[in-house]
């Protein structure tokens, strides 16, 4: 009898086909999702906690991030006050009157007088600069030797220095008149 199996192949059989593998996929998502959801979490656990009362121990979770600079404000600087402004001085600021501190009457040679300057500002002496010496220059007038011309200092606002003027009048009875010619100001 004749051998009735077949020959054998040269090459071994193919191996069965195994069964295809299922994608990933659904579990990347859904821990990718479930990242999401605890750093959401976790970060809404620490701002409340930011939020509460300091008198409350609070527990947070250590990070490994580097720890970072405590915020500081800048305190804002207070606006500069203005500079004050003063006002203008001029001639027309002040009024001027003569006192007369001492009078010697010859008869009918007239007489000898010592006046000094009586000064009174116009508005409120806080318009004026303190840091500013004002010059004021006045003519006197009614002296046998014509007008007289003399300066006064103000500083200070109130402080006035001035050297007392000496006339010679033709009579007792002339009447001396005083006159503001000029203001000026140093150290403004």
């Amino acid at each position: 009898m004749a051998n009735t199996t077949p020959p054998m192949p040269d090459f071994p059989p193919p191996a069965p086909s195994a069964t295809p593998k299922k994608p990933r996929t659904n579990a990347i998502i859904i821990g990718a999702a479930a990242a999401v959801i605890a750093a959401i979490v976790g970060t809404g656990i620490v701002v409340v906690q930011a939020q509460d009362d300091d008198s409350k121990p609070t527990a947070t979770a250590e990070s490994s991030a580097p720890a970072e600079a405590p915020a500081t404000t800048v305190a804002e600087e207070p606006e500069p006050e203005p500079e004050p402004s003063y006002a203008d001085v001029g001639p027309d600021s002040f009024t001027i009157e003569l006192r007369t501190t001492d009078r010697q009457c010859f008869g009918s040679a007239g007489c000898n007088m010592t006046v000094e300057p009586k000064l009174s500002y116009v508005g409120a002496s806080t318009d004026i600069d303190p840091e500013a010496v004002y010059e004021i220059t006045y003519e006197i007038r009614g002296g046998d030797s014509g007008a007289v011309i003399e300066t006064a200092e103000l500083s200070d606002q109130t402080t006035l220095n001035f050297t007392p003027t000496i006339l010679s009048t033709a009579s007792s009875g002339t009447k001396l008149s005083v006159k503001i010619t000029d203001v000026v100001s140093q150290g403004v």
